[in-house]
């Protein structure tokens, strides 16, 4: 990254700044990340550069790496639009979704694995929900349908 900042100059930082901070480092949700670096592009400042530059190379959903990727651009960064990941983003995904799935009783609902997963792995739901889009229903679905092996 290059950039024409002075690093000791700190300007003026949005008043909610530590909020912001917090926000785009919560694993739970993605969506408060994505409004965090929203609002954090709107200020050319060392502190939210670097908070921006985070998200970019370390968020796992890639609508969050994306918004962070135009907001540095749009602030005159030299930075490269991130890849998607590919393959699993947990180590031993399958390994957790099937166990949460035999933990329900035999009969249960796609809507009932759907909601442990939620109240369970929280990280999980949130960042295959946010890269996964209008697909992750059925994506998650598919999983769902798969004989669990015993």
């Amino acid at each position: 990254m290059t950039n024409n900042h002075d690093v000791g100059e700190v300007g003026e930082l949005p008043e909610n700044f530590e909020e912001l901070k917090r926000a785009v480092n919560r694993t739970a949700s993605w969506r408060e990340r994505l409004d965090a670096v929203n609002e954090l592009g709107n200020w050319d400042t060392a502190p939210t550069l670097k908070l921006l530059q985070h998200a970019l190379n370390g968020d796992q959903v890639f609508q969050v790496r994306e918004a962070a990727y135009r907001k540095l651009k749009q602030l005159g960064e030299d930075v490269q639009m991130p890849a998607k990941h590919k393959g699993e983003l947990f180590k031993g995904l399958n390994k957790v979704l099937l166990r949460i799935k035999k933990s329900l009783p035999e009969g249960h609902t796609f809507e009932q694995f759907k909601e442990k997963l939620q109240k369970t792995r929280l990280d999980i739901y949130d960042t295959y929900e946010g890269n996964k889009g209008a697909e992750f229903d059925s994506w998650l679905r598919g999983i769902w349908e798969t004989p669990a092996r015993k």
